[in-house]
């Protein structure tokens, strides 16, 4: 079968959308797919692949899987993305809409100049606690934003080892089910720095969920203050705006590429 896709970025962070309301598809095998398409190499490339389906509670529904082809219940970046497809599309007739996600109902709003603004609902945060990579013991704090989240502060997230301390924490104890790990250093009053291992996909140039995790956390340890902040990704600066149970998070998100995928079957 051939799969028509885009392939979509939101501050790098990048996935392959496919319309599975134009052209309905077995998503049973969207692992074994997103495995394969993922893959930078031998695939297209991306962080991931997304489908865009009709919801039960929502005019349309996001369901994504990582590029090692594990189910992701939220994705703040990959949902920017995602409202800008269905309008684009034209499955949705308004640029501010919901989108039924498996972490629950979001707004999403297409703004002037390329923007796209994504509630990430209540932002939840565990009390610190203490964990051990190797030899070294850091201090985390978790965090849930639909999905799981650590939030290390550090003093410069890139004279850190992310990807081994990230992929080690994916195996501790303390998070059964692997956990999306943000290395983050305050820059200012409301500005963070951040470099962050997912879950699923290693290193990506941009998380929106952890970006939102980091605000929270830092605002929590008074490290910033006032509703709204900038949080400084690898690949370029996301906006965090309003309180830790109303919080939305906006930045640019734009189309790479369309092209035919074929499924191997």
């Amino acid at each position: 079968m051939r799969v028509p896709f885009t392939k979509m970025e939101g501050l790098g962070n990048d996935y392959l959308f496919v319309d599975a309301i134009a052209q309905p598809l077995a998503l049973e095998r969207a692992p074994a797919w997103a495995q394969r398409w993922s893959d930078r190499r031998f695939g297209v490339g991306s962080d991931g692949v997304i489908a865009l389906l009709r919801g039960d509670r929502a005019p349309v529904r996001m369901a994504m899987w990582n590029a090692d082809g594990s189910r992701g219940a939220m994705c703040g970046n990959g949902l920017r993305c995602l409202a800008r497809f269905a309008r684009a599309r034209g499955h949705v007739a308004h640029d501010a809409f919901d989108v039924e996600t498996d972490a629950g109902v979001r707004r999403v709003e297409l703004l002037p100049g390329g923007a796209v603004r994504a509630a990430m609902g209540a932002v939840r945060l565990s009390p610190p606690r203490r964990v051990t990579v190797g030899s070294i013991e850091f201090e985390i704090t978790p965090a849930d934003v639909g999905n799981p989240h650590a939030v290390l502060f550090v003093a410069d997230p890139d004279a850190i080892d992310v990807a081994r301390i990230g992929a080690a924490l994916q195996c501790h104890p303390d998070f059964p089910g692997g956990v999306n790990v943000e290395f983050v250093a305050v820059a200012g009053p409301d500005r963070l720095r951040q470099r962050t291992y997912e879950r699923g996909s290693g290193e990506t140039l941009a998380c929106g969920t952890g970006a939102a995790a980091a605000v929270v956390a830092a605002r929590a340890r008074g490290l910033v203050a006032g509703a709204q902040a900038t949080v400084a990704l690898r690949g370029g600066d996301l906006r965090v705006l309003g309180p830790a149970d109303a919080l939305a998070i906006e930045g640019p998100a734009r189309s790479v590429f369309e092209g035919v995928v074929e499924t191997g079957e």
